[in-house]
C-alpha cells in the first residue's frame, strides 16, 4: 500500500506543480483583452517607482507619425510585422548560429541572458510596464514574452502602439510622450521638431540615467543616430541594452540630407556605419523643472478626449499602416 501510494503521489505532485506554473504564467490582471477599450488608472512600472502619478493619455491620431517612426527606429523596427516577438533580434543580440542544435542553443541563451533586453519589441515593454518588473530574471523574461504573445492575439498593432506611447517612461515622474514632450521642452506632443522627437526616442533605452535633462551625452549620440536613419541614412542605431557600442561609433559631422524618410530604410534589415551627422544640440533653455506647472497636464478622465487644439495629422505614408485611424476614445476602468 505505501509503494502504490506512492507512485500516485508523485504524478498528482508533478501536474500540481505543472498547474501552479501554468497559472503564474499566465494569470495576469485585468487580462490583456481589457486594454483594448480601458486606460490604467497606473501600471506595475509606476507602482514600482512609489510616486504620485498623473499622466493624460492621448489618442494615437494625435500624435506626430514623425514621433511614432522614430520611436519604432530606435526601439523596434520590426514593430508592424512580427507576432510580439523579434525572433531575428533575438537571435542577432545572442549570437546565436542557426545551424547550432537544440542544447547549444538553450546554453547559448543562459550565457548570454542579459542581452535579451536588447532584443525586446515595443510590445514585451508594454507587457513589462502593465504587468511585471524590470528584473532580468529568465523567468520574468519568460512570462513577458508569453504576455506580449497576448497582446497581440487581443489588440491590433495601433493600439498597442496607443497604449506603450503614452505609458512609457521617460525620466523620473515622467510617463508618456505628452508628459515628456512637456516636462523637457515645453511644448505639446503635436508640436514636437524633428530633433525633439528623436530625443524623446534617444530617451526610452535608460530614462532615469540618459535623458534630455540628466546625463544626455549618450543620448544625444543616440537621437543623432536616430535621425539619420529617419532621413534615409543607412546607419546603425544599437539595441537600447547595448548603449556602450555608442562609444566605438563615430560622430558624425555633416548636416542631414534634406530628403523625405525613406520607409524602405527604415524597415531594412542590412545596415552599415554611419555617414552623416546632425546637429548636436538640445534647447537647453526649454527644459520643464515639474510637470505641476503645466496646467492643461491633467490626471487620466473616464472618457478620452482629444487636447485642446491638437493639429491634424497628415496622411500616413507607410505601406502596412490603415490609412484611416479609429477616433472612438477608450474608457478608463471602473475604479
Amino acid at each position: 500500500m505505501a509503494i502504490g501510494g506512492k507512485r500516485k503521489t508523485v504524478p498528482r505532485l508533478t501536474v500540481g506543480i505543472l498547474t501552479l506554473g501554468a497559472f503564474w504564467l499566465f494569470g495576469v490582471w485585468p487580462p490583456p483583452v481589457w486594454w483594448g477599450t480601458h486606460w490604467p488608472q497606473e501600471t506595475a512600472m509606476m507602482r514600482l517607482r512609489e510616486q504620485p502619478v498623473s499622466y493624460q493619455p492621448f489618442p494615437l491620431s494625435f500624435l506626430p507619425q514623425m514621433l511614432e517612426r522614430m520611436v519604432m527606429i530606435g526601439e523596434d523596427s520590426r514593430f508592424r510585422t512580427h507576432p510580439g516577438l523579434d525572433v531575428e533580434a533575438i537571435r542577432d543580440a545572442l549570437g546565436l548560429d542557426r545551424s547550432a542544435g537544440f542544447g547549444p542553443t538553450v546554453r547559448a541563451i543562459w550565457k548570454k541572458r542579459d542581452r535579451l533586453r536588447g532584443a525586446s519589441t515595443i510590445t514585451q515593454q508594454l507587457a513589462k510596464n502593465l504587468y511585471l518588473s524590470p528584473a532580468r530574471n529568465p523567468l520574468r523574461k519568460l512570462k513577458e514574452a508569453v504576455t506580449a504573445l497576448r497582446l497581440e492575439v487581443v489588440l491590433p498593432k495601433n493600439r498597442i502602439l496607443e497604449l506603450y506611447l503614452n505609458l512609457v517612461e521617460l525620466g523620473p515622474g515622467v510617463w508618456g510622450m505628452p508628459a515628456g514632450s512637456r516636462r523637457y521642452f515645453a511644448v505639446a506632443v503635436d508640436q514636437l521638431s524633428e530633433e525633439q522627437a528623436a530625443a524623446l526616442a534617444a530617451t526610452l533605452p535608460f530614462p532615469l540615467s540618459s535623458n534630455p535633462s540628466y546625463r544626455s551625452g549618450r543620448m544625444l549620440h543616440r537621437r543623432d543616430l536616430i535621425l539619420a536613419r529617419y532621413h534615409g541614412v543607412d546607419v546603425y542605431v544599437p539595441p537600447g541594452a547595448f548603449l556602450a557600442e555608442l562609444d566605438s561609433l563615430p560622430l558624425p559631422t555633416l548636416t542631414p540630407p534634406i530628403v523625405s524618410p525613406a520607409v524602405e530604410s527604415l524597415m531594412a534589415d542590412s545596415i552599415i556605419a554611419p555617414v552623416e551627422t546632425l546637429p548636436d544640440s538640445i534647447p537647453g533653455d526649454s527644459v520643464m523643472s515639474d510637470s505641476s506647472s503645466n496646467p492643461s497636464f491633467e490626471p487620466t478622465t473616464s472618457r478620452l478626449s482629444p487636447p485642446a487644439g491638437a493639429a491634424s495629422r497628415a496622411p500616413d505614408s507607410l505601406p502596412d499602416r490603415p490609412t484611416q485611424r479609429a477616433r472612438s476614445s477608450p474608457r478608463a476602468p471602473a475604479p
